[in-house]
């Protein structure tokens, strides 16, 4: 590293010496980064926004019903019997982020994490347009309370920013009730659905305590990611970094000067991109459990060297083994193994999804409900049953008895056997058999599981009868 001392990774540039919160205010961030950045955020957030609204096939792209135990992720229905798919879709997606981050270091964080696109790319442009950049900030945040402009601004900024709040809240709570609750939600008024407007309300002030607030301290102490990338990432991983080779020794600027004469270094000790990072950190210290990669200080360095006439990419992407080497980007063992682990898992999830039935059912023997005799030697037993439709598209179900022989199955009362998507039905039916059929006081009896007149299930269960049954 070029710095010997490494007291600063000790502490944490947002807490001072007295434990106190030392609030932050970075310069606003300028150039090709920056502008590339606006235009990933600007996308992210029209499809944020956008998820709810989003239907394929009549279902919408990503809803979270905790409360009806019902998910739907790209349209694809999944239910707690799915639980499994859910779990492996969740180990892929963890370990698709391991191999980012081995590759290409804390890359989503500075670039697609939501924390990092509403705080920077939301709020942070709102409170540069009101209270100025870097400077204005320091100078208003020393007035005090009673002083005009300070109460002025700082009312107008923070209506803003639980207004815009409120409308993530709502987002986040269509995620979770879809569309059709959050409508009734405003077409019926709040007090007539006050469990839903509680809770859009209790986001709200989440979100606004976050970004008005907390702001960084989210990532620096609450996500675990930036502690886990120090586990995950080598000396070929490519990060932010800063060429200390070719920066050091740091020395400020001086016209017409000779600096390689001097032994002075590229880097012109100018901390500018100290004063862009919306962390706190000091890059030139090396790779921080702080930094998001949010390419910040990239733009406020090259500004720099553009201005004295020196190279660009002082601060840029680049791994430790570049920097020390000279050696080009690599595919590491490490980062080929999780790659073929990953692809295994893509494998098995499209296997899974693509064999997933398009009904599931439970059969279950009525409970407290003992058998019954019938006329004709026939033995009967009440069944419950409960029939998932995963599939996108309306099913007709149905049940028949496969084993034992000479048995019949009725369902009790009039089945509708008509099931709507993403809809669950449930019934009961009584299976008849012929006393001299059974085997004891059990008789394994199998169900088929009818989709449009096709079995594509076989159920096994149990069917109770006398104890002095015996198959003759």
């Amino acid at each position: 590293m070029s710095d010997p001392n490494q007291s600063f990774r000790d502490t944490i540039g947002t807490i001072d010496d007295q434990g106190k919160r030392n609030f932050l205010y970075p310069k606003k961030p300028e150039g090709r980064f920056t502008r590339q950045r606006s235009w990933v955020a600007g996308g992210l957030l029209i499809f944020l926004f956008a998820v709810p609204w989003i239907r394929i096939a009549g279902q919408p792209f990503l809803l979270l019903n905790v409360i009806d135990r019902k998910f739907v992720i790209f349209g694809n229905i999944f239910w707690p019997q799915d639980f499994y798919l859910l779990a492996i879709a969740m180990i892929t997606g963890v370990l698709f982020v391991i191999l980012f981050t081995v590759v290409f270091g804390r890359l989503f964080c500075g670039w697609v994490c939501p924390q990092t696109i509403f705080l920077e790319h939301v709020f942070r442009k709102i409170e540069y347009w009101i209270d100025g950049d870097r400077g204005q900030q320091i100078r208003l945040s020393k007035l005090p309370w009673n002083h005009p402009e300070k109460l002025k601004k700082r009312i107008f900024k923070n209506t803003l920013f639980w207004l815009i709040s409120f409308l993530i809240a709502n987002d986040f709570m269509m995620v979770f009730v879809g569309t059709d609750e959050w409508l009734k939600v405003v077409t019926d008024g709040p007090m007539a659905h006050l469990g839903n407007f509680s809770g859009i309300l209790i986001f709200t002030s989440i979100f606004y305590f976050v970004f008005a607030w907390f702001r960084e301290q989210v990532c620096i102490i609450v996500c675990p990611y930036g502690r886990l990338q120090g586990a995950m990432l080598d000396r070929k991983s490519i990060v932010i970094a800063y060429d200390y080779l070719r920066g050091e020794n740091r020395g400020k600027f001086k016209k017409s000067e000779d600096r390689a004469h001097s032994g002075k270094g590229d880097c012109i000790d100018c901390n500018q991109c100290v004063d862009v990072c919306p962390t706190g950190i000091d890059i030139r210290n090396g790779t921080q459990l702080e930094c998001i990669n949010c390419t910040a200080c990239i733009d406020a360095c090259d500004h720099m060297m553009e201005k004295v006439d020196l190279p660009k990419g002082l601060i840029r992407y680049t791994s430790e083994e570049e920097i020390a080497e000279n050696k080009p980007f690599v595919f590491s063992t490490r980062a080929k193994a999780y790659s073929t682990v990953l692809m295994g898992l893509i494998i098995l999830m499209g296997f899974l999804l693509s064999s997933r039935p398009t009904l599931d059912t439970t059969i279950l023997r009525a409970q407290g409900m003992l058998y019954q005799e019938r006329e004709n030697k026939e033995i009967s037993n009440l069944y419950t049953y409960h029939v998932i439709n995963k599939s996108t598209e309306e099913r007709t179900y149905g049940f028949t008895l496969l084993s034992p022989e000479g048995g019949r199955l009725e369902f009790a009362g009039t089945p509708n056997q008509t099931i709507g998507l993403a809809d669950k039905k449930e019934g009961s039916f009584f299976i008849f058999l012929p006393e001299d059929n059974l085997t004891g006081s059990k008789t394994e009896v199998i169900i088929g599981l009818t989709d449009n007149g096709e079995i594509i299930e076989k159920i096994k269960t149990n069917f109770n009868g006398p104890r002095k049954a015996t198959k003759k």
